[in-house]
Parts: C-alpha cells; sequence; structure tokens
C-alpha cells in the first residue's frame, strides 16, 4: 500500500497515533506547523513536513512525489473557551484550511480519509448516552466547525466516491512514561490535576459546581488514547467502499470532575489543593459515550480506559515532566 499521511500527528493523539501505526509496520509520514504540536512526540523513522495544511503549493508539492493511500486529519485548534469569544480563528484554521486540504487531496487522487471530530458537536446532550444519531447542536465554535467540516465530508464522499470515517471523540485522555499531554495553555483536566500535585501548580480550579449533576460538577467519559489509536487503524482497514460513517469513541462510563480529582489523589497519593470556580464558556454538563455502532461493526473495544490505568500513565508523564523542568532549572 502507499503511505498513510497524518496532520497534527506532532500533537498529543495525533502523535499516539502515529506510534501505533509505525509499530504496526504501516509507512507512516507527519504534516503539522508545530504551532501547538511537538517535533519530538513525533516517532523516530516518521518524516515531518512543516508547513500549514492551508498551504496548497506546499501540500501539492508533497503529493506530487509522494503516494499517500490514506489521510489521518487530527490537525485542529481544540481550545473551547477560545472558540466561544474568537470563533473567527476556528473556522479558518478548522474549516478553511482544511476545504484547502480536501481540494488538494481531490487533485492527486486520495479518497481515504479519517476525521479527528468531537463529542462537541452534540452540543448539549438531550439524553446520555449519547448515540450518533442525536441532534448535533454545538454551543460552541469548536463543535461547530468539527461538524460543518463533517458535513462538508458527506459531499465528498456521495459525489467524488471518497471513503470516509469521522470519530467524535469524548474525551482522550492517558499517556506514559515516554509520552503523554503538553497543551499551552493547558486545559485538561487530568494533567492539570497531576501538575497541582507534582508541584507546578499551586491549585486546581474546578470550573462550575452547579450543574446538574450528581455532585454539581461536569461528567466526562474518558477513553484512552491508544484505544483511540486502535480504532483509526481498525477503521484504515475497512474502508474499501465509498460512503461516509460517522462514530463514537467513548467507553460509555462517565465520571464526575470531582470523582477524577479523588482519583487522582488515589493515584497520585497526594492531597491536591482544589478551588471552586464559575462555570467556563461553552461547557455542557454531561457528556458520555454510546460507543455500540463502533463496537458492533469495528469489533472495538476499549482496553486501556479504566480510569486507573488513565491516571497511572499520566501520572508517570507528569513525573518525567517534572525532572525535565528540575533539569532546566539547573542549567
Amino acid at each position: 500500500m502507499g503511505g498513510i499521511l497524518v496532520t497534527g500527528g506532532a500533537g498529543y493523539v495525533g502523535s499516539a497515533c502515529c506510534a501505533q501505526l509505525v509499530d504496526r509496520g504501516f509507512p507512516v509520514e507527519v504534516v503539522d506547523d508545530l504551532s501547538t504540536g511537538h517535533a519530538d512526540a513525533i516517532p523516530n523513522g516518521v518524516t515531518l513536513h512543516r508547513f500549514d495544511l492551508g498551504d496548497r503549493d506546499a501540500l501539492a508539492n508533497l503529493l506530487a512525489w509522494k503516494k499517500f493511500d490514506v489521510v489521518f486529519h487530527f490537525a485542529a485548534k481544540a481550545l473551547i473557551s477560545e472558540s466561544v469569544v474568537n470563533p473567527g480563528l476556528f473556522f479558518d484554521a478548522n474549516v478553511a484550511s482544511s476545504i484547502a486540504m480536501l481540494e488538494v487531496l481531490r487533485t492527486h487522487g486520495v479518497r481515504k480519509f479519517v476525521f479527528s471530530s468531537s463529542a462537541a458537536v452534540y452540543g448539549t446532550p438531550r439524553a446520555v448516552p449519547i448515540d450518533e444519531d442525536h441532534a448535533t447542536e454545538p454551543v460552541n465554535a469548536y463543535g461547530e466547525s468539527k461538524l460543518i467540516l463533517e458535513r462538508i465530508l458527506r459531499w465528498y464522499a456521495l459525489s467524488y466516491g471518497w471513503s470516509v470515517v469521522a470519530f467524535r471523540y469524548f474525551n482522550a485522555s492517558g499517556g506514559g512514561r515516554k509520552w503523554g499531554e503538553r497543551h499551552d495553555p493547558e486545559t485538561h483536566i487530568i494533567p492539570l490535576l497531576l501538575q497541582t500535585a507534582s508541584g507546578r501548580r499551586e491549585y486546581f480550579e474546578i470550573y462550575g459546581s452547579d450543574y446538574p449533576t450528581p455532585d454539581g460538577t461536569c461528567v466526562r467519559d474518558y477513553v484512552h488514547v491508544m484505544d483511540i489509536a486502535d480504532a483509526h487503524i481498525l477503521a484504515m482497514q475497512k474502508m474499501d467502499l465509498p460512503g461516509c460513517h460517522v462514530y463514537n469513541i467513548g467507553t460509555g462510563r462517565s465520571y464526575s470532575v470531582q470523582e477524577v480529582c479523588q482519583a487522582a489523589e488515589e493515584a497520585t497519593r497526594k492531597r491536591i489543593k482544589l478551588r471552586r470556580a464559575p462555570r467556563r464558556l461553552g461547557d455542557p454538563a454531561i457528556l458520555c459515550a454510546n460507543p455500540t455502532k463502533l463496537m458492533n461493526e469495528f469489533g472495538w473495544a476499549p482496553s486501556h480506559s479504566e480510569l486507573r490505568e488513565i491516571m497511572k500513565g499520566a501520572w508517570d508523564w507528569e513525573q518525567e515532566q517534572c525532572k525535565h523542568v528540575l533539569a532546566k532549572q539547573a542549567d
């Protein structure tokens, strides 16, 4: 087969997927502008092409001499609170640049496409767990940008015969001693909690304690990035026919922010200082997946997504990050 082109392969989920592909012997190359990704997150031996996806000439030059059968599209702006106050940036990066990429791919005959979408397309759910037929009513521009691209991809599948799989992630999480979450600014709950436990942050803020949930804090479905990577590889092996298919990636089990705080304290054996804060813009009260469709059609099952395993791997990563911080301070 030809190669696999991974956009955003220097990011958290994209680099984890690259590692799984390489481990299984697939030829992989990455496009990433490194605006939020990290070159050292890309597995050894994987070529990085550093340019923005909206640069049609750069992508066309790459495809002119390199054959790719499949594209995994992870690249996106993803800071939800920012998307509420500055939506134009998100529509530019996540929609306009993606359309430019799609047109170049179409010109060069690439028709297999796996899209990193988001549970944010659902907005505030009317019922949980959420299946793929649930109404899509995003409450932030990030979710709207993902939904717009899903709809565009349906037309590419219908009109151009593309084979498209869109995965709606719930809360991607987890890590290991050599890899994990690195966002700037960091907004994800588990790394923020663990940075507080390690002393890199003074306290952890709980954004909202008056939600209509059992303990008043947001409830989320956490899925390990290795399980997300497994789903992508399974999808690639089932893309022989044209069409656009949407799947949730989650576990069907959700935890409140308060429960995740408790799990972090158990994993680290440290007391974590907590502070209450107002709700963040664009945060639904509950997001929990119904992953039955993915399980039934792909034979997928989350084998790494038990909360204790997620927390342990993320804590291993945080402890390694602390070593790097101390080494830099010593220099």
